[in-house]
């Protein structure tokens, strides 16, 4: 089941990316993004830099390898603390 969902979560990253121009086409341009990723394509680099994400989060969560990405990047929050039991 994991496999088939990050299958999914890849799939719908690559159609992002692939789509970016329809998307903002669809929903409007990011002010946010025109405004710090460049003008007259900064939504369109937004959802593919989005769809990107999806596409390599999409592959860790399929292989398993997420857990230890989070974990290694939240243990610093941690440090020092005993397990409540």
């Amino acid at each position: 089941m994991q496999f088939f969902v990050g299958l999914i979560i890849v799939a719908l990253g690559f159609l992002m990316v692939w789509k970016a121009n329809a998307i903002v086409e669809t929903f409007g341009h990011v002010t946010w993004a025109e405004k710090y990723l460049g003008a007259d394509g900064g939504s369109r680099l937004f959802w593919k830099l989005l769809g990107l994400l999806g596409i390599i989060l999409g592959f860790m969560y399929m292989f398993g390898l997420i857990g230890g990405v989070i974990q290694w990047i939240f243990s610093p929050l941690f440090r020092g603390q005993t397990p409540q039991q």
